[in-house]
């Protein structure tokens, strides 16, 4: 049998264009773990239950929820009862052709979470603004004004929901995050840089934001994506180390042991979820 070299990864765009929305696949209630290629999934659940398995955590599907799969999250569904629902997946490219960009930062807003339960007496409105997402997609010719305008309208309930503020720290907050999960290296300098501050700056807000210093938020993400790696593929310790820009491997699995008490291939071998 060959080697897993890398988590699979499922591109469910390659005929449909840069975006799609469409009701929840029956026939997706049990998956293999995989990833997805390049986008977005929100997934809106008003029936079903079971759980979906993101990254290493394991989520009950209690209805009504929604769920976000980012690219780089490996995910499977296991889902006992018949669901009911709708799946919007976008690809980047959708984002870099959009009229309103302001669809492009409330996406921004919602990248940093898995799960988001949707309040008392909000499901029969989300519901019906899902089907007329989903209505307007299916029209032969659907107009772009008006299919913009209702998804903002959700991504607007969504946040929401969320309950976040929209000012320039939660910004740069949020833009952190997100290269973080596009961008995944071990190193402060290398966001900060990105981010156009200085690593003293970066460390402040993290530490006002997180209650974490940045290294901290950052090795919370490194050690989720290698222990996905060690569990999910057969790439060995020295390709991982490189993987996430460690100096060597040496020191990959001093950081490794330094966090989690045991050394990768310890890991990999007991299979447990720290």
């Amino acid at each position: 049998m060959a080697g897993k070299e890398e988590i699979p990864v499922v591109d469910k765009m390659n005929s449909i264009g840069d975006i799609k929305v469409a009701k929840f696949d029956i026939n997706k209630r049990y998956t293999k773990p995989h990833k997805h290629n390049k986008y977005l999934e929100i997934v809106f659940f008003t029936q079903g239950n079971g759980y979906h398995n993101l990254g290493l955590n394991n989520y009950r599907i209690e209805p009504p929820v929604l769920f976000f799969v980012n690219k780089n999250q490996v995910h499977h569904w296991e889902i006992a009862t018949k669901p009911r629902g709708f799946v919007v997946i976008i690809k980047e490219t959708y984002l870099k052709k959009v009229s309103d960009k302001t669809i492009t930062s409330q996406l921004l807003q919602l990248n940093e979470i898995d799960i988001l339960q949707v309040p008392t007496g909000k499901t029969e409105h989300l519901d019906h603004l899902f089907k007329a997402l989903c209505s307007e997609y299916e029209q032969k010719n659907p107009n772009p004004e008006i299919f913009e305008g209702i998804l903002k309208v959700i991504l607007l309930n969504l946040r929401d929901f969320k309950g976040q503020t929209n000012n320039h720290k939660q910004d740069v907050k949020l833009l952190f995050l997100n290269l973080i999960a596009t961008d995944l290296k071990v190193h402060v300098g290398h966001y900060a840089e990105k981010l156009y501050m200085t690593p003293q700056n970066l460390n402040n807000l993290c530490k006002r934001s997180f209650q974490q210093t940045a290294s901290q938020v950052i090795s919370y993400y490194v050690l989720k994506e290698v222990k996905s790696l060690l569990l999910y593929t057969d790439l060995s310790i020295s390709d991982i180390a490189h993987k996430l820009s460690f100096q060597d491997t040496s020191n990959f699995i001093k950081y490794f042991k330094r966090h989690t008490g045991i050394t990768p291939l310890q890991f990999r071998k007991t299979g447990q979820v720290l």
